[in-house]
């Protein structure tokens, strides 16, 4: 198992590798092995490949804990068996902003986990946890180069506070290998939230838009690949922090994962609340937790998620690019369709349902199949074939009221 980037997609073993991956931020700290167990082949079977989580939740009790650590490295050789990867974050962010740790206790700590953990090969890196990387640029930044340094082939990202990207502190630092942003959880109007963060003074808060977090990693030079690595939570209250608000759902979590990638992010972090913090009823939960993390294992948008992987290999997405300009009549916000495209293939998304009218000179001389793919079960309805149009609109029939989300997939025939 070897994680490379190429441009801005990720490889494994030389082949291309779509990032699908979970959030489970209290894994480790919360489960005994067996629910651990329990919990990778869930996913595993579900179809993630990659499981985001924090080593050292409750760092000064667990850090002096021997048999803390031997748990950890029992479950990334456990995750390794499954072909899953173990995206790591050394140290949540409020350590470093809060000044809990100095720099002296937090480089013994680095200098302990690069040795402990030498030898696992699936094993990515993640700084930060949920911080801006400028709280304190230079001490991220000689973390990410000693763990470079010491371990040049493993990747190496920063998971940045809500509604910003590493690309805005990291992109010219040699030890980060692909970027991850955090559209967060919060809807449209809720952005100017000023007295929880100050965010709205960064140029690039864009909310539920989150493919423009990919389009302005992807133009940060040197080019890096990008995913959301905190897009909103299925089961989580919008906004986080009202819990009257409406629930987000299997719904807004298709449209962040299909929005980013086909604008060309390199895969895509699901979460669900529960699991985040692997709630349990005799436990305390937060944001408006509605249901145990067992429960929530079973939840339709993280099953969902491997349809849009299933069309990353079978389409090779890695040879393809987003084309907007091939959207005749465009729209804004979440009536927004998009669309990528490669030499005998075109995908298009639409999250309301609305018509998608569409620009085909580049394929008027091949014929291609056209066909609705339902993007909540994967059931794909043939349309017709065309040859020598240049111009074709497409009207999805309506599934619901509340979920009218659509694929539309064009082929060549041969």
């Amino acid at each position: 198992m070897k994680l490379t980037v190429k441009k801005n997609y990720l490889y494994e073993d030389g082949k291309p590798f779509f990032w699908l991956g979970d959030t489970a931020w209290e894994l480790l700290s919360k489960l005994e092995m067996s629910d651990i167990l329990v919990y990778l082949r869930n996913r595993k079977e579900l179809g993630f490949n990659v499981i985001q989580t924090i080593l050292s939740f409750n760092f000064l009790d667990e850090y002096e804990d021997e048999s803390y650590f031997k748990k950890v490295l029992d479950v990334v050789r456990q995750a390794k068996k499954l072909g899953m990867y173990i995206a790591l974050v050394p140290l949540w962010g409020r350590y470093i902003k809060n000044a809990i740790l100095d720099e002296s206790q937090i480089n013994s700590y680095f200098d302990f986990i690069i040795e402990y953990f030498k030898e696992e090969e699936n094993l990515v890196w993640v700084l930060g946890g949920d911080i801006r990387g400028d709280i304190n640029f230079d001490l991220f930044n000689a973390l990410g180069t000693k763990l470079k340094e010491h371990n040049p082939e493993r990747l190496i990202t920063f998971h940045p506070f809500g509604r910003t990207g590493s690309y805005l502190w990291f992109s010219n630092c040699k030890w980060l290998d692909f970027h991850m942003f955090q559209s967060g959880h919060r809807r449209y109007d809720q952005l100017d939230v000023k007295a929880q963060d100050n965010n709205y003074l960064d140029e690039a808060n864009f909310g539920e838009s989150n493919y423009k977090y990919v389009i302005k990693s992807l133009s940060s030079k040197p080019l890096k690949p990008c995913l959301d690595g905190e897009p909103s939570y299925e089961g989580v209250v919008q906004g986080l922090h009202d819990i009257t608000q409406p629930y987000w759902e299997a719904q807004h979590v298709r449209r962040y994962a299909y929005f980013s990638v086909l604008e060309g992010a390199c895969g895509h972090t699901y979460g669900n609340n529960a699991v985040v913090q692997f709630f349990a009823y005799n436990g305390v939960g937060s944001y408006g937790v509605r249901e145990t993390w067992k429960e929530a294992l079973h939840a339709p948008g993280g099953a969902e998620l491997r349809i849009l992987k299933d069309l990353f290999y079978e389409f090779d997405f890695s040879k393809g690019s987003p084309h907007p300009e091939f959207v005749l009549i465009q729209g804004t916000m979440t009536d927004r369709i998009s669309c990528f495209a490669g030499e005998n293939y075109l995908i298009c998304y639409t999250y309301v349902g609305n018509e998608i009218i569409l620009n085909l000179e580049k394929y008027k001389n091949k014929t291609m199949a056209a066909y609705w793919l339902n993007p909540e079960n994967g059931f794909k309805s043939y349309i017709g074939s065309y040859k020598n149009k240049a111009k074709l609109a497409f009207k999805p029939v309506r599934r619901r009221e509340l979920s009218n989300d659509w694929l539309l997939v064009l082929k060549e025939e041969i």
